[in-house]
């Protein structure tokens, strides 16, 4: 995508105060952070830090150890859920005064999924100038490594901690044929798969990631149906997760299946389960697995007929 110049821009390497009706005002920026990997974190996202006057840090014990790494000896102040309102006041004094500030979050961009909303609001009610500094997201990270249809999709954060407000909120979902991202804790996930289990229909496709840019990064795609199957692995219910699930076919959707797949396809079923049969197939012929499991799912439901 083009921004207009035939050009890298440098604009905004100054953090300087700026003038505004003779009154200068400090700059905040949206400094984002590595999701794992400290070597992701960019030279401009160093510099600024190493150049504004205070850093307000999700947790500043955690985001000091970033800035250790990279030399940075900038002053820190906390900033998060619990103090954000006390202390985005205090920190929109520091703005007016002329101070620069960054914003950091523990991981990622900040904002998302993050304190610090107030602050934004405030900074830009005020009129200070607010230049976000881009870099890692753990959820766009994951889409871009899915496989998945990224032209549309709707971030939902973390889901509602119970089973019976996450299913309402999977139920919301059910017909969005966007991709659902979503975030969720090592403690909850495999009970937040299987809600999504008896909600979306088991052929749509889930990919699990886990632990993104880490030592121990895995990313799993397979059909909602089977992904049960994924947590078998002890190691698969450690680390942070990002869910992301294929969005609502439309009505009438053809199953992309030639005559001919389709009857591989039959022949298996007569011997293999569904998973292993749309495996197979899909070995045999190369069209995707996925809507030979979608077909298999289909086939084996007309075959047992109602209950």
């Amino acid at each position: 995508m083009r921004d207009g110049s035939d050009e890298w821009s440098s604009m905004n390497d100054d953090n300087s105060p700026v003038t505004t009706k003779n009154q200068k005002i400090g700059v905040l920026y949206l400094v984002a952070t590595p999701i794992g990997n400290l070597e992701d974190f960019s030279p401009r996202a160093a510099d600024t830090l190493r150049r504004v006057g205070l850093v307000a840090a999700e947790d500043t014990r955690r985001t000091r150890v970033l800035m250790t790494r990279y030399g940075i000896s900038t002053p820190t102040v906390s900033l998060h859920e619990h103090n954000e309102t006390r202390v985005s006041e205090q920190l929109l004094e520091r703005l007016a005064a002329g101070t620069s500030i960054a914003m950091v979050s523990d991981a990622g961009t900040p904002l998302i999924n993050d304190p610090g909303l107030p602050l934004v609001r405030a900074a830009r009610q005020f009129g200070v100038p607010i230049v976000p500094v881009p870099g890692p997201c753990a959820f766009i990270a994951a889409l871009s490594a899915s496989g998945l249809p990224i032209d549309r999709f709707a971030y939902e954060g973390f889901p509602p901690r119970s089973s019976s407000a996450r299913r309402k909120r999977f139920e919301a979902l059910r017909d969005d044929p966007r991709t659902l991202a979503f975030y969720e804790s090592s403690h909850r996930v495999r009970e937040t798969v299987a809600d999504m289990r008896g909600v979306f229909e088991p052929e749509r496709i889930l990919v699990i990631a886990r632990e993104l840019t880490k030592l121990h990064e895995t990313i799993v795609s397979l059909p909602l149906g089977g992904a049960d199957e994924v947590f078998a692995d002890p190691n698969m219910l450690k680390g942070e997760f990002v869910l992301l699930l294929e969005g609502a076919k439309a009505a009438g959707t053809p199953e992309d299946l030639t005559a001919e797949q389709e009857r591989i396809l039959r022949a298996l079923l007569e011997e293999c389960s569904v998973k292993t049969a749309s495996a197979l197939a899909a070995r045999i012929t190369g069209a995707p697995r996925e809507a030979f499991y979608r077909k298999a799912l289909q086939l084996s439901a007309d075959r047992e007929g109602p209950p």
